[in-house]
């Protein structure tokens, strides 16, 4: 892990360069070449011992080559055309949902999980960070605890920062809410996801309240949809609700293209796409 910052700091060459000075005590340092072995960090070691000293010792720098502005030297891209790519770069977040989203009760240790107490912190720090510029969440969930994800959900969706979902393999029952929850959302074309109304494991009694809670709850889900999608709410009712697309179960599978088609996803898109377009939205919002 160490090898990757040695070309650029070296605690051994400070320590040289310092015996050097002191040595000899110059009025001008000239560099040349001193990447990799003697690495920038002498500048630093000079500059530190011109202020110990009062020394009026000027440093002059001869480049060779345009690797310490450039990480490729040459300034050109593959084509051989100037290359400006790191001018706008920006500095963003990547959350991953994965696997199954835990709420409130813990999951067998053999499950993928991704557990929403830990989530909920990291959004409340990158909403908060003045270095971090935007988020790109990427999805690949079966679902999981409905009142955690949509807590996520909710988060994201008022977060002031540039967000960009994008789901890959799945996005699925509770996961839908949370890819449409960015400013902007991006489905992968081999991507699905399972539109399907609330359930519950273990015990349920039989009685209207159960059925009404059942309904208030279906409803939140419904409204964050429309509030957050393209989709109208009377539309997201119906793909849920549909009875002969589903062997075994109550709901509608979309595929990327038509997830897009219908207006629950913004575009058909991977990973470049949505960096693209998060890169995009952090300049318009910097100007």
């Amino acid at each position: 892990l160490n090898a990757p910052f040695r070309i650029i700091y070296s605690r051994e060459a400070r320590k040289k360069i310092r015996a050097v000075l002191d040595d000899f005590q110059p009025d001008v340092v000239h560099l040349n070449n001193i990447q990799y072995h003697l690495t920038p960090s002498i500048i630093l070691e000079t500059n530190k011992w011109r202020k110990e000293t009062k020394k009026e010792c000027k440093i002059v720098y001869t480049t060779h080559d345009y690797q310490l502005v450039c990480p490729s030297h040459g300034m050109f891209d593959v084509n051989m055309k100037p290359c400006e790519r790191c001018l706008d770069g920006h500095y963003i977040h990547c959350l991953t949902v994965i696997g199954q989203i835990e709420g409130h009760f813990i999951l067998p240790p053999q499950n993928k999980t991704t557990k929403y107490e830990h989530v909920i912190p990291q959004l409340v720090a990158i909403e908060e960070s003045k270095d971090i510029e935007g988020l790109i969440i990427i999805l690949n969930t079966v679902g999981g605890d409905i009142e955690a994800g949509l807590a996520l959900a909710e988060l994201l969706s008022g977060m002031r920062k540039p967000t960009v979902s994008l789901v890959l393999g799945g996005g699925h029952s509770i996961g839908v809410p949370l890819a449409v929850s960015a400013k902007k959302s991006f489905i992968v074309p081999s991507a699905t996801m399972t539109v399907h109304p609330v359930r519950m494991n273990g015990l349920v009694l039989g009685v209207p309240q159960t059925l009404s809670y059942f309904d208030k709850m279906q409803e939140r889900i419904v409204r964050f949809v429309a509030d957050n999608s393209s989709m109208k709410s009377e539309r997201f009712r119906e793909l849920m609700t549909a009875t002969g697309e589903l062997v075994m179960d109550v709901g509608t599978v979309l595929d990327g293209e038509s997830a897009v088609k219908e207006g629950l996803i913004d575009s058909l898109g991977g990973l470049s796409d949505a960096l693209d377009c998060l890169y995009g939205m952090i300049t318009k919002e910097n100007r």
